[in-house]
């Protein structure tokens, strides 16, 4: 953007152009930076943390995608993935059939309910209110239990208390409870982040509060909550702990939501316990880093085009 700067003695204006360079920083930008990091050496303190922090997140997420990948390729056969399993080939196929089933299942519980939850906490009630707070400090709390104590919890009530023992059904449920703080956290923030002059747009041409909701509020804030369910299927994929105590350890496909099963992680434990097969384990492992990968990718995606749209 041009400014006109007038000088005092009359002469002619000077245009100083403040946009930023076509091609990274120029010299007078870097000279700036470089002289207030020298007035306000903490600032260069600061930036230099900044990034020894993200060099050092960065070479463990390398490390340990490196590591499974050096551990996972060689032990990877077409045994892993046969139909049925027994001891020999120890075939993960099972488990990522009951993993995928276990994902849609809980999601089928979670979601709907994580999103109503966060619709009332947004847009169904005055901002402030003392409900509003309490429910947030719960759903905070929930969060920040250990998963252990959710399979703890499954374990009292769905398995002992409802008779259903450990199955498909008492897993999801379990793990449907754990990832619904996020949903309703995740969701919340997105509602909140849309515009208010669409909800006053939308009053103003005669809309209720209901059609503002689910035809303005809901599509513009479709990407946020599905940041929030791709977090939540990361936690289901990866989560064993839970599951120990509902799902049970099963190495079968399930064929009925009452059926014993064992997710890919609860097998990847399984085999890493034995001490048997701890190649077939880094297997699961890598197997199960493509699946969360492919997931990521897939999820981000399809937000990409749901916000073009």
């Amino acid at each position: 953007m041009a400014v006109l700067d007038k000088t005092k003695s009359g002469s002619p204006p000077v245009i100083e152009n403040d946009a930023p360079p076509k091609h990274g920083i120029n010299h007078s930008t870097l000279k700036q930076r470089l002289a207030t990091y020298k007035h306000h050496p903490a600032s260069l303190v600061m930036l230099i943390f900044t990034l020894l922090a993200a060099l050092i997140t960065a070479a463990f997420v390398v490390f340990l995608i490196g590591y499974i990948l050096v551990m996972g390729i060689p032990n990877l056969s077409l045994d892993l993935f046969a139909w049925d399993y027994t001891k020999a080939n120890g075939s993960l196929m099972p488990a990522l059939i009951n993993t995928l089933l276990m994902t849609a299942c809980s999601l089928i519980v979670a979601v709907p309910v994580g999103i109503f939850a966060a619709i009332y906490l947004v847009e169904s009630t005055g901002r402030g209110s003392k409900l509003v707070n309490i429910i947030r400090v719960t759903t905070e709390t929930l969060s920040g239990i250990p998963s252990i104590v959710y399979g703890l919890f499954g374990f009292l009530c769905f398995v002992t208390t409802f008779h259903w023992g450990y199955s498909l059904l008492s897993g999801s449920l379990t793990l449907a409870i754990m990832i619904l703080p996020l949903i309703i956290r995740s969701t919340e923030e997105a509602l909140q982040a849309v515009p208010d002059s669409y909800r006053e747009g939308s009053f103003g041409l005669g809309a209720g509060r209901l059609r503002t909701v689910f035809k303005i509020i809901l599509p513009s804030a479709v990407p946020g909550i599905l940041s929030g369910v791709i977090l939540a299927i990361g936690r289901i994929v990866g989560e064993s702990a839970a599951l120990i105590y509902t799902a049970g350890t099963v190495p079968e496909a399930a064929t009925s939501l009452m059926d014993s099963t064992r997710t890919l992680a609860v097998h990847m434990w399984s085999l890493s316990s034995e001490g048997l097969a701890i190649g077939k384990s880094y297997a699961t492992a890598l197997v199960l880093l493509v699946i969360v990968v492919g997931i990521n990718a897939l999820s981000g995606f399809v937000a990409k085009k749901l916000a073009k749209g």
